[in-house]
Parts: C-alpha cells; sequence; structure tokens
C-alpha cells in the first residue's frame, strides 16, 4: 500500500489484532521484519510502571519476548533509554558510536549481545510525542538479518519520514482501541458497574439499574479491583478507561 492507501486503512481498523497485522506486512515491504511497540500510561521518573500494565505488541518469537520482556532485558535496552530522552527516529548506529567510544555500560551491552545472537543487527526506533510526562510509547523496527546499518540509514534517507508517518497515524490509532493486558481482563458485568460509577452513580443507583443487590454490586466491584491489579474504584475506573475498555460496543 501507499502511504494514502495505508493511512486509510489505519483509520478503518476496527481492532488492535487487524491494525498489527496490517502494520506488520507494511513495515516488511521497507525491509522491517521484526517489530515490537510499547505503550505505558504509568511512566514515573524512576519505573516504566507494571510490566502486566504495559500495551505490548509483537510479532518477535517467543525466545525473543522472553529474553527482551519477561526477564526484563528491555529495561537496560540502549534504544529505549533513547527513547525515553528523545521523540522522532533514531537510528541503531547509536549503539554502535556508544560501543566505538565505549560508552555503553556493562548491563546495555548484554543486551546488546543479545540482540546480536538473535540476528537483531541493524534497524530503527521511533519514539512518538507523550502529552503528559505519565505516557510514552516507542517502536521498534528490526531490518532483516544480513541488511548492514548502512543499507537501513541509506533506506531511511529516502523512505524515513513516509515510515515515521506511517507509524506515528498507527501509534495513535492503537490508543483508542480497547487493549486488554495479560491478566487484566473484565468480564462483561465487572465493565457495566465500572462504567456505571463513572457515569457517577452510586452502589445503591447501579443495583436499582441492573436489577441486582448493592451486596452483588459490591462483589462485581471488588473482582473488578482484583482484575486490574488496584486499590480502590476510583483506580479501576481510570485503568479501565485508560485501556479503553469501557464503554465499547461489544461484536
Amino acid at each position: 500500500m501507499n502511504v494514502k492507501e495505508y493511512l486509510n486503512f489505519l483509520c478503518g481498523a476496527q481492532s488492535l489484532e487487524e491494525l498489527w497485522d496490517g502494520h506488520v506486512r507494511q513495515m516488511y515491504r521497507f525491509g522491517f521484519d521484526r517489530l515490537i511497540y510499547g505503550y505505558t500510561r504509568y511512566k514515573t521518573a524512576t519505573s516504566l510502571g507494571d510490566p502486566d500494565d504495559f500495551v505490548i505488541l509483537s510479532n518477535h518469537d517467543s525466545e525473543y519476548l522472553n529474553g527482551f520482556l519477561h526477564k526484563g532485558l528491555y529495561f537496560h535496552a540502549p534504544m529505549l533509554r533513547w527513547a525515553l530522552e528523545n521523540e522522532g527516529a533514531g537510528s541503531w548506529r547509536i549503539v554502535q558510536d556508544m560501543i566505538a567510544g565505549g560508552t555503553l555500560g556493562p548491563e546495555a551491552r548484554r543486551v546488546h549481545e543479545f540482540n546480536q545472537k538473535l540476528d537483531m543487527n541493524a534497524g530503527y526506533t521511533v519514539s512518538f510525542y507523550s502529552a503528559s510526562p505519565r505516557y510514552k510509547g516507542a517502536i521498534s523496527l528490526a531490518a532483516k538479518p544480513g541488511m548492514s546499518q548502512d543499507a537501513v540509514d541509506a533506506l531511511w534517507q529516502e523512505s524515513g519520514e513516509d515510515i515515521v508517518l506511517m507509524n506515528n497515524v498507527a501509534h495513535l490509532k492503537i490508543l483508542t482501541l480497547p487493549y486488554t493486558a495479560p491478566n487484566r481482563c473484565l468480564t462483561k458485568r465487572q465493565r457495566e458497574v465500572l462504567q456505571w460509577v463513572g457515569d457517577g452513580k452510586t452502589t445503591q443507583d447501579i443495583a436499582l439499574l441492573m436489577g441486582l443487590t448493592p451486596a452483588t454490586i459490591e462483589k462485581h466491584l471488588r473482582l473488578a479491583r482484583e482484575s486490574l491489579s488496584v486499590e480502590t474504584t476510583a483506580q479501576a475506573v481510570l485503568k479501565a478507561a485508560l485501556h479503553n475498555q469501557m464503554y465499547i460496543m461489544d461484536a
């Protein structure tokens, strides 16, 4: 798809699965065959938040995801650290320059060696603009095995603006689509009671509206808090809303 066709596709995507499948295919046309997108709404000065609350989309194999995500290598990844401090597109040549200059620390070097082992040798990272210091999103675009960073940089000179535009619009679209993190799934009843709380209704009001007892409403709220791993109902409403799990159309 050309840029116009692709942007029209993004605007019409109805689910993360549909969007991600199309995005992977589009980036492959430019030579990027392994992607990992990440977004957090819970960043602080010392943390990116609970990994279970990250929005993560990837077509990497399980070996890479297990090492990079589940074993925590991501936190020391040089290009992720770059993305936290910058916006726009960054060539992975940054890492090569750090190695040449002797500024790559031992933990970052371990990430680099892990990437090299799995043929993650060349690519670009796009860091998205954030409207809040709590929010941060970025996408890693790994070039096909065998492509050098020189070749990727040359490709970027020719098509980089289009690639950044496509990724930025994909990111903005992702923010509008429902996302259910692992172990954070709400039942229909839990979502419904949280929606009523969000509308300012009391437990007694919700019980009348749903034809249930106040005790049953309290049970649904408790289970919703447990599902979302929060302590208060206000936090549950906020987290569900941030992940677009409230006021959604049922298929």
